[in-house]
């Protein structure tokens, strides 16, 4: 409830929208500092409520501080209490928009990686022209990836693809510079023929970058550092619609970050959802209700049911 700049104020207005628009809501353990959440609940007329359980949490830390550093000395704030409940099993998802560093060594700590899967990766999703939503992994967690990551990143992709955004088969391109195999660069040509072999996917090529906003394929694969400047350009979208007065286009409105909440780590054995750090109360909304879904599905469980699967073949 403390992370973000908003916070705690448009997460507990977060909370409030995600309890009047769900009519089988989620139990909700919204863990900070009780001082500052108590008024808020009073304020928005949620005290009291069936849904929320309250976990003080006297510590926060702040996006300047170092992750690793800051978790080993501030085992009482919300992020660090937060891994902790995951972990033990006390809560079943774990969603803040606080420190990215923080989410991501806590996730790295305090959860284990699903047997077989090299690396976890981040995936984030991709308005496009016809009003459907794409996905593109890795967008940051891994700069530099070696041909067997991005074949691992392509199953995950397929896999989220298929549970939380209700893709039949989903299908996968591969980001190069050219459509013909044989393109690209050494990791690109490399990965080609292992995505081509993988039994697990529905791999339909290489996908080029004029055709991200194109239905030409469900999910884009590459190695991190790309995908982290593609991620940053598609916000950037939304910044030119608002400056060309277009934000209220249908197309161009779907690049506000609100509309998704956060984004999940893939490949660790239990729901974790990074939220942007200026998210207001749609996105911590959306954010409950993306790790719900991810609960809901089994989602985790299906990404080690795969992975044995892909294990038992090798």
């Amino acid at each position: 409830m403390m992370g973000g700049d908003y916070a705690p104020k448009e997460a507990v207005k977060g909370v409030k929208l995600y309890l009047e628009n769900n009519s089988h809501p989620e139990i909700i353990v919204c863990i900070g500092d009780e001082a500052q959440l108590t008024p808020l609940f009073e304020e928005f007329q949620l005290n009291g409520h069936p849904n929320i359980q309250i976990v003080h949490a006297s510590e926060v830390i702040g996006f300047n501080e170092h992750p690793t550093k800051a978790l080993k000395e501030k085992p009482h704030s919300s992020i660090s209490i937060g891994f902790h409940l995951l972990a033990s099993g006390k809560i079943d998802a774990f969603a803040s928009a606080g420190s990215t560093g923080a989410m991501m060594v806590g996730t790295m700590y305090a959860l284990k990686t699903v047997k077989g899967v090299l690396r976890p990766t981040i995936p984030s999703f991709l308005p496009r022209l016809d009003g459907s939503t794409g996905l593109i992994l890795d967008v940051g967690l891994n700069s530099d990836c070696k041909p067997e990551q991005l074949n691992q990143f392509a199953i995950l992709g397929s896999l989220y693809a298929e549970e939380m955004l209700s893709k039949n088969n989903p299908s996968i391109g591969l980001l190069n510079v050219g459509e013909e195999e044989g393109k690209g660069n050494i990791l690109a040509q490399a990965t080609y023929p292992l995505l081509k072999a993988n039994k697990h996917i529905n791999f339909q090529g290489n996908i080029e970058g004029r055709d991200f906003f194109k239905n030409k394929v469900d999910v884009i694969v590459c190695d991190g550092f790309t995908g982290n400047v593609v991620l940053k350009m598609a916000e950037s979208m939304y910044e030119v619609a608002v400056h060309r007065k277009l934000e209220k286009d249908e197309f161009f409105g779907q690049f506000h970050y609100e509309n998704y909440g956060g984004t999940p780590i893939l490949g660790v054995d239990k729901p974790v959802i990074i939220g942007h750090g200026i998210s207001n109360d749609k996105a911590f909304c959306n954010m409950l209700v993306q790790a719900a879904k991810m609960g809901s599905t089994h989602l985790c469980q299906k990404i080690e049911q795969a992975f044995a699967s892909v294990s038992a073949e090798a």
